[in-house]
């Protein structure tokens, strides 16, 4: 048992500010490419997931796009032994933890990898 008790108001409350932020993010960025967006069930958070059937290259071109446009931090970073790679940059905007991550695949030798 914890010693505060989080109600469900307060759950849909977070939900309801993550969702906001993510609107006020569409709205200021209607050019920026289409991503999944995931509102968190526990605090106010959003997470932008790039992804798609396209080469690493271009997946990567748009983390970064939305990354520099969100103001994000620079990237983290982490490859794993098959040469995929997962990258995620954070920033915290009208108490939202904003996040946009990708999983970009290995390119083996100009083919896309899906």
């Amino acid at each position: 048992m914890t010693l505060f008790e989080i109600t469900p108001a307060e759950r849909a409350g977070w939900q309801q500010r993550a969702a906001r932020e993510l609107v006020a993010i569409l709205d200021a960025h209607p050019d920026l490419p289409v991503i999944a967006w995931t509102v968190a069930s526990a605090g106010s958070i959003l997470v932008g997931h790039v992804s798609g059937t396209v080469s690493a290259d271009q997946l990567r071109r748009t983390f970064d796009t939305w990354r520099q446009r969100l103001l994000l931090t620079p990237p983290e970073e982490v490859r794993f032994r098959d040469g995929s790679l997962v990258v995620k940059a954070t920033s915290h905007r009208n108490r939202v933890r904003v996040t946009v991550t990708a999983t970009l695949p290995p390119e083996r030798d100009g083919e896309v990898t899906p």
